[in-house]
This record gives C-alpha cells, sequence and structure tokens, in this order.
C-alpha cells in the first residue's frame, strides 16, 4: 500500500496499514474458508467459530481479564450500552450515580433516567469540562446499584490517569476512547464496556467485559435481547454477530501482541503525546491546551490557536500537508488531533513539525 496521510480523526478512526492490508485481502477470500470471504461465512461454522475463540483468548490475555469476568462480542456501540445496562441494574427500588466528564457521560446519564432513578454524583460542566471532577467528597454511594464513568472524553480531551475507585460499590466504565492503550486492573471493575471504532477495530463491534457474579444480578423480566447473561449463555451469538468487525479487531489484537502487549502500547502513546504537548506548552501561547495539564488525555489531545480564523488556516494547510481531521468537535471548537493506537510515532512527529513550522510562518 503506497503513502498515506495520517489520520486524526476521533472516530471511525485510524488502522495499522498491516490490519488493512489483511483486512482487505480477507474481505474478498479467506483461505480457511475455502476462498470465500471473511464476511460471506456462517457465524456456526468452524472457521469462524475458530476466530472469534481466538479473539475471546486474545482480549482476555491482552487485559488480563480475571475468570470472574465474562468477555462479550455485541453490537449497538456505546450509546447502546447506555440503555443496556440500565435497563438490567435499574431495577424498581435502585438507583445509581454517573460521573459527568462531557458529552458522552451525559448521554449515558440521559438515558439511565428514563429507566429508574439515577443521579450525578460530580461534574465537570462548571469549568466547561476542561478539568475532571473531584471525587474527595462524594457521598450517598453506599446504596448504589452501581456508579457510571467515561474513562477519556473525546470532545473535550480529558482522561482519568488513574481510574476511580468507589469502594465495594460496582463501577461501570465506557472505555471506548482509550480501550487496550494501557494496562488496566480489570478486577477493579464491575464492567467495561467500548465500542471498537476508536481504537480496537471499525464499527459494528461493541466490546463489553462483565463480572459474572454482577451479570448474574441483574434483571431477568426484560427482553432476552437485552439480557447480558442471554447473550453469555450464547457465546454472544444470540442473533448474528458483526462477523467482519468481529475479525478486524482479531487482526487488531494480533498487531497489539505483536508490538509486546499493552505495556509497550501505553509507552508509545505517552511519547506520542508527550511530542504535541510538548510543541503546545513550549509555543509562548501561541498554541493553548484546553484542559488542565493533569487531565490531559492520551488520546484526544485539544488546543487552541490565537483566534478562530488561524484554526481554520491551521487546518487547512494541515490537509494540504497530508495530516487529516484535526478540526475540534463542534461544541468545542479548536483543534483536536486523537493519537489512538494505530498512529504511529510518525505521525505525531509529522504534526509536532508541523505546528511549529506553522507557529514560524504565522506566529
Amino acid at each position: 500500500m503506497k503513502t498515506r496521510p495520517f489520520n486524526f480523526s476521533p472516530g471511525p478512526s485510524i488502522l495499522p496499514t498491516s490490519v488493512l492490508e489483511q483486512a482487505a485481502a480477507a474481505l474478498v477470500s479467506y483461505p480457511d474458508a475455502g476462498g470465500l470471504s471473511v464476511a460471506e461465512i456462517s457465524h456456526r461454522g468452524p472457521v469462524f467459530e475458530g476466530l472469534h475463540a481466538e479473539l475471546g483468548t486474545r482480549v482476555r490475555t491482552l487485559l488480563g481479564v480475571p475468570e470472574t469476568h465474562e468477555i462479550l462480542f455485541l453490537q449497538g456501540g456505546a450509546r447502546g450500552q447506555f440503555a443496556q445496562l440500565a435497563l438490567n441494574w435499574l431495577k424498581p427500588e435502585a438507583r445509581a450515580g454517573y460521573i459527568d466528564t462531557g458529552v458522552w457521560a451525559e448521554g449515558a446519564y440521559q438515558e439511565a433516567t428514563k429507566v429508574g432513578d439515577a443521579r450525578v454524583l460530580a461534574s465537570g460542566a462548571a469549568s466547561g469540562y476542561t478539568a475532571l471532577p473531584s471525587l474527595a467528597e462524594l457521598s450517598g454511594l453506599d446504596d448504589l446499584a452501581y456508579v457510571h464513568t467515561t474513562s477519556n472524553n473525546t470532545i473535550y480531551g480529558t482522561q482519568w490517569q488513574t481510574m476511580p475507585d468507589f469502594g465495594g460499590i460496582p463501577h461501570i466504565s465506557d472505555m471506548s476512547s482509550d480501550i487496550f492503550s494501557r494496562p488496566l486492573d480489570v478486577s477493579r471493575l464491575a464492567m467495561i464496556y467500548a465500542g471498537a471504532q476508536k481504537n480496537a477495530g471499525i464499527a459494528g463491534l461493541t466490546l463489553v467485559i462483565i463480572e459474572k457474579a454482577f451479570m448474574e444480578a441483574a434483571r431477568a423480566d426484560i427482553p432476552e435481547i437485552w439480557q447480558y447473561r442471554v447473550q453469555a449463555k450464547n457465546d454472544s451469538m444470540f442473533n448474528t454477530p458483526p462477523t467482519f468487525a468481529i475479525y478486524v479487531t482479531l487482526l487488531m489484537c494480533r498487531w497489539l501482541d505483536a508490538l509486546g502487549g499493552l505495556g509497550a502500547m501505553q509507552a508509545i502513546n505517552e511519547d506520542k503525546a508527550s511530542r504535541v504537548y510538548g510543541v503546545i506548552d513550549g509555543s509562548s501561547g501561541f498554541y493553548t491546551g484546553v484542559v488542565d495539564a493533569a487531565d490531559r488525555s492520551r488520546m484526544n489531545l485539544t488546543f487552541r490557536l490565537p483566534t478562530e480564523a488561524l484554526d481554520k488556516t491551521f487546518v487547512s494547510e494541515a490537509e494540504a500537508a497530508g495530516l487529516m481531521a484535526l478540526k475540534g468537535h463542534r461544541k468545542s471548537g479548536g483543534i483536536r488531533a486523537s493519537l489512538y493506537n494505530a498512529m504511529p510515532v510518525a505521525g505525531a512527529e509529522a504534526l509536532a513539525n508541523f505546528m511549529r513550522d506553522f507557529q514560524a510562518r504565522r506566529g
């Protein structure tokens, strides 16, 4: 494959070139399937069953998922999980707590309010979501069915560098935009969910990791398709799974394994982020970081230039230089560079060099 531009899109996002090439070839003809496309084979056949089982094993190994937790491969994205998790655990007598760190956390909370008693325990709204809220004085946790967090916030560019701990209260986290980016103690969470299209594959697959005892305590009086226990008993194939998306995530897991696992991936991600943040912090105010330094995301780096006109010029000239999708979200404006796992160090360095050059010419 010839040289491609660097894709800084927040999602669907960049994939490794080797994964794209393998997926493209398998989409036309998969050798183990007698030359059929990997998207054409039955999810009940031995070829797909082998791919599916391998993905489960690799996810468990990469994340260190204990046997106390089930791994599910579902559909519907994070928005689907906003509703599904509330349907499962917001029983009539229960209530849940949400930590509001931005648009997606707010979306999860709003869906829960349609199902039952959900409350915001802490919010970053007062800062315009430029900082994570303090959790030092949370109260009223004892009777909660769960507490929900969003580990990384794609729009504003904040990230929990250490995942919060709510004691014995079940912790559910939306990790759509930083799953597989660093090691994680899965045993501390009752449930993790993540759309694959940012850091783990393509749109269509939703990864769910759930503590088995927590799963079995969920409601059984909702439609079976929304019950996690039903999906678990059917090996995530109660309905036809997103077979091609599962295959691409398997390729991503193989790629991560070849890099050395999540410890190695974390070091690479820290290196990439430091190159861009270093330019921001050394620009004498030409580039201004949007969020507090302590809460900066390693996945979605947000910053502004002195004027909106310069923001637009920056995006335009960057695209001409092969640096794509750097425009900030419509809610926050400015610039956003998403440095997901598949972004090579060369991409982060190319952006850093462009930023230096742009400041020299336009500053």
